[in-house]
């Protein structure tokens, strides 16, 4: 079984619903509102318990935790010449790579 602890979770208010609502990243379709915010992070926590039972019984692919997985630290990003061209220019300014200078922007955010 899936250890469902092993999830990322998180409890914010929800200003429409006048409640805390409790998320998981990894089933982003579901949803825990209460009252009380350690409620909120009870309820979404029992209810991905029992949606992975529920997929694990009919032999559905379970998401695996986002703290389990590994990353290689590389990701390929689309974006227009302009941009591109414009990155290049900042970087070469700042006298860094234009991965070193893309990296240091995306860490500032």
């Amino acid at each position: 079984m899936n250890n469902y602890d092993h999830y990322t979770y998180k409890v914010t208010w929800s200003s429409e619903d006048q409640e805390y609502v409790g998320l998981c990243a990894e089933f982003p379709s579901l949803s825990y509102l209460h009252e009380n915010r350690i409620a909120a992070l009870e309820g979404i926590e029992n209810l991905v318990k029992d949606v992975v039972v529920d997929m694990e019984a009919n032999g559905e692919r379970i998401p695996e935790p986002i703290a389990e997985k590994n990353y290689s630290g590389k990701f390929q990003v689309r974006i227009p010449p302009e941009l591109h061209r414009r990155l290049a220019i900042e970087a070469a300014e700042e006298n860094v790579s234009l991965n070193r200078y893309v990296s240091l922007k995306l860490a500032c955010h």
